[in-house]
């Protein structure tokens, strides 16, 4: 058995500097790390003020989760749950209909794809913010880190809505530019996509109802360069659409109206951590067998940890390593939620 490397736990205020390195490593068009200091600070404090919260209900609550390597202490990534999205700011995306077109007269039938500006996601929860620092990339981190964030909602479904979804990034090039921008958005909104990008992260979006496409926009008018990447996510985040589809999540035939990423939406009663997380009475042993890979978290919200280890369930009670506790801060016999890996 081996003792957690990491540990999954609320960030708040004491964690600034070490988001303004995660800022600095992730780059742009990680639309949720982009925020100034003051605005890094804000987001912060909300964060904790939501773990404290008593609420039972979802309201604006902003659930950000820090990875933690223990044995340094280093800020090693990130992830977040926002219980509801939409209500401010203001959520747009594109919907992507199919418009049949055919004419008896001239024997021709096809099919148009068509973009229409929405807020159809008004009111759901949302998953997101997901980067592990690339040299703690491996042994499944960036996986548990994402699983993590269920278990968060499995602590308390209540306290997130019926619908969740979540934004992948779209294909933006390593110099910045993005084929999708630079086709529809740079003509309605006549800035660079860094410009929107980080405005979008900063402000309450008021410039994206003012300034958005009023009209159908036909994909077949466009570049062929933008017409590859509607719906396509970038390539670093393949592996995150493979680990949402796993969960239950799917393509929602929405897409982002800035890099033309894909959403990605589910029942949060469907999504699979959530469903198979389950109570269980902890006790600490240094030789378990049988034992198979596991998410352990504290079934609160306020004092909310998560761990990847292993784990034996036995008639109700978890048999894990000390090491497990002592990165929970539990005791032996407390409840923990836990998920056990079938497939492993």
């Amino acid at each position: 058995m081996s003792a957690p490397s990491y540990v999954m736990r609320a960030a708040g205020p004491a964690d600034l500097e070490g988001f303004k390195q995660l800022r600095q490593i992730a780059g742009a068009g990680f639309t949720s790390l982009m925020l100034d200091d003051k605005a890094m600070a804000a987001k912060l404090a909300l964060s904790e003020h939501s773990f404290a919260s008593e609420t039972d209900t979802a309201g604006a609550e902003r659930y950000f989760v820090a990875l933690e390597h223990i044995a340094s202490g280093t800020l090693a990534g990130c992830c977040g749950v926002k219980s509801t999205i939409g209500e401010s700011p203001p959520f747009f995306n594109f919907r992507m209909f199919t418009e049949a077109q055919s004419s008896n007269a001239v024997n021709r039938r096809f099919d148009m794809r068509v973009l229409i500006g929405v807020n159809d996601f008004t009111g759901c929860s949302e998953v997101g913010s997901l980067f592990v620092r690339p040299e703690h990339r491996a042994a499944g981190v960036g996986r548990a880190l994402a699983q993590n964030r269920y278990m968060l909602m499995a602590v308390q479904p209540q306290r997130f809505r019926p619908q969740v979804v979540s934004e992948l990034r779209g294909v933006v090039h390593p110099d910045g530019t993005s084929p999708f921008w630079e086709a529809v958005g740079r003509h309605f909104f006549k800035m660079e996509f860094a410009e929107a990008d980080k405005l979008s992260a900063t402000t309450d979006n008021q410039f994206i109802l003012d300034l958005m496409p009023q009209h159908p926009i036909y994909v077949d008018l466009l570049p062929q360069a933008a017409r590859d990447v509607v719906g396509k996510c970038h390539t670093d985040g393949e592996g995150a659409r493979r680990l949402l589809e796993w969960e239950g999540f799917a393509f929602s035939n929405v897409i982002d109206i800035f890099d033309g990423g894909p959403l990605m939406s589910v029942q949060r009663d469907h999504i699979r951590t959530l469903r198979e997380a389950k109570r269980c009475t902890l006790a600490p042993l240094t030789r378990i067998s049988h034992a198979k890979r596991a998410l352990i978290a504290v079934p609160s919200i306020r004092n909310y940890r998560c761990v990847s280890a292993h784990a034996a369930i036995d008639n109700g009670t978890a048999n894990v390593d000390p090491a497990v506790l002592a990165a929970l801060k539990l005791e032996a016999g407390a409840e923990a939620l836990v998920w056990i890996d079938d497939a492993h």
